[in-house]
């Protein structure tokens, strides 16, 4: 009886040895609290990465738009286009998931340059799921044929 007594009290102990204790659980819990406060920022600054990817495109054809046009009515053609109409681009058309047509605009520097130099920036504003950081992006278009962007 006394064997049952003691090998019961063994199991006991080892039951309550495997487990764990208040203070080690709160320790867990402020590690995972600390990780995702840190990872929070990091993952929203990617989320405005990839809605600023779908801006970029958008202006890239606006900057492809504007070389065409500029091509199209030839060196000597002194006036530059004014509105996405006359680059091709219909009400709509440059609309997406984070952005609209209002986002965009454009100023073409000088259209008798080959290629022209020219301006596109967007400011996101008008949709409640468009991103916030940065501001706006800015691409411009230079006469040796290099583009820039900054936000």
């Amino acid at each position: 009886m006394v064997i049952k007594r003691r090998r019961s009290a063994i199991l006991l102990a080892d039951r309550f040895a495997a487990a764990f204790t208040l203070v080690e659980l709160m320790v867990v819990i402020l590690i995972v609290a600390i990780l995702a406060a840190v990872a929070l920022p990091v993952a929203r600054g990617r989320v405005d990465a990839a809605k600023w990817s779908e801006g970029k495109a958008i202006m890239g054809s606006i900057a492809t738009s504007i070389r065409a046009w500029c091509a199209e009515k030839g060196v000597g053609y002194a006036t530059a286009p004014s509105d996405f109409g006359e680059l091709g681009f219909a009400t709509g058309d440059l609309t997406g998931t984070y952005f609209t047509d209002a986002d965009f605009e454009f100023t073409v520097v000088a259209p008798v340059v080959t290629p022209p130099q020219f301006t596109v920036t967007c400011t996101p504003g008008s949709r409640a799921n468009a991103p916030t950081n940065p501001l706006s992006y800015t691409l411009t278009g230079e006469p040796d044929g290099t583009m820039t962007w900054s936000p």
